[in-house]
């Protein structure tokens, strides 16, 4: 084996660490990004050709980074010279008087972005292929969208590359040996750096065992679901029809979110923000099929157009804190390792600026966001934590 020096590392070529990377290099580290899998893989939690992107959320933080990481994904879109990006809108819907709800539309309301707010009447002329439920309220975000999830990863692989960044896939970490430098040893060569990055998805806790650190993380399997339109077009590119988030609907735990028919012509991807836990390398067991009959049961009622049996079912991995917040923080005993994780299935938007702010935290800088929500000092009194 040979030992390769570099100023930082970064362990996981998902979308957050590929930011990373591409910001060190930015700022003239060199810089490697291993990854475990032979790039592209559909193993973690960055595959797949759509996600949505917005700034309607129930926290003013998430709001006032996702000002941040659209800039940065449209200077992403110039360097690549490609379209990553689609506005469609995004429908907000939920019970009107709810807490969920009415969160939403206070951090829109508060933050200025962009927003119509729909009484039935105009709910109905709006979108008369979707059945409001007695009591919800509705909210457009008019900034929101669709991400090209996978030409995404690519692009920004690419311009780390063509700044120099070195990617090394098919290569799994096996030892992690903090210190200064710090050595990380995969399973063809040793590399020693100035600091390292670990976002490593649903891995990141094997990582840190290396390093005498576990956080409270859950991984969980999500049923990715596609449906079939009766009648093609009515939820399609062609419609208009924007994305969507039912909160928390019919008592279930979790929102409901959708996206325009993209990736396969005539089905829509509507999804059960929740899983069934798993093990990252045991995923393709069968999972639970709870979710869908939720979803079966949400889209008989609110959208007559879809068929309530799903046509494609594929999976992805979600990465779940306790408080479904990030984490973004130094190691609490090893100031050069940096840890990203704990995305919980709505991280992928946030790729720019959580690249931006972990290289900042690698470079010693001061971090252009409040990363207080994000510390791993939050969970030292949770029971899963050994901190």
């Amino acid at each position: 084996m040979s030992a390769s020096d570099y100023d930082c590392i970064v362990v996981g070529a998902g979308i957050q660490g590929s930011f990373t990377a591409y910001h060190l290099a930015k700022n003239n580290e060199k810089t490697l990004l291993l990854e475990q899998f032979l790039l592209p893989h559909s193993r973690g939690s960055s595959h797949g050709q759509t996600r949505i992107i917005r700034k309607a959320y129930e926290q003013d933080f998430y709001t006032h980074m996702m000002d941040d990481s659209y800039e940065l994904w449209s200077q992403l879109e110039t360097e690549a010279n490609v379209q990553l990006y689609r506005r469609t809108g995004l429908l907000v819907m939920g019970k009107e008087d709810g807490p969920d709800f009415e969160s939403f539309k206070g951090t829109l309301l508060r933050s200025g972005v962009p927003n119509e707010i729909l009484d039935p009447a105009q709910f109905a002329q709006r979108f008369p292929d979707v059945r409001q439920i007695e009591g919800d309220g509705a909210l457009v975000d008019k900034t929101a969208g669709i991400l090209y999830a996978d030409r995404a990863l690519r692009a920004v692989q690419s311009v780390f590359q063509r700044l120099g960044g070195v990617i090394r896939d098919g290569e799994k970490v096996v030892d992690i040996r903090p210190g200064f430098p710090v050595t990380v040893t995969t399973s063809s060569a040793v590399y020693r750096a100035r600091s390292l990055v670990l976002t490593a998805g649903p891995w990141v806790n094997k990582l840190l065992s290396h390093t005498g650190l576990q956080l409270p993380l859950q991984v969980e399997k999500i049923n990715v679901c596609y449906w079939r339109e009766k009648v093609p077009g009515t939820y399609g590119v062609g419609s208009e029809f924007p994305c969507f988030i039912r909160v928390k609907s019919h008592g279930a735990a979790h929102d409901i979110y959708g996206l325009p028919s993209n990736e396969y012509p005539g089905l829509m991807k509507v999804c059960y923000h929740g899983g069934s836990e798993t093990d990252p390398d045991e995923r393709d067991q069968q999972s639970s099929q709870e979710d869908i009959k939720i979803l079966s049961r949400f889209l008989a009622r609110c959208f007559p157009g879809l068929l309530s049996t799903p046509a494609v079912v594929e999976s992805c991995l979600y990465t779940v804190t306790p408080d479904s917040h990030f984490v973004l923080d130094r190691h609490p005993t090893y100031g050069n390792i940096v840890i990203g994780a704990g995305f919980s299935g709505h991280g992928f938007k946030f790729g720019p600026v959580v690249g931006k702010v972990l290289c900042e935290l690698s470079l010693g800088k001061m971090p252009s966001h409040d990363l207080s929500p994000f510390r791993i000092q939050r969970f030292q009194s949770h029971p899963k934590s050994s901190l």
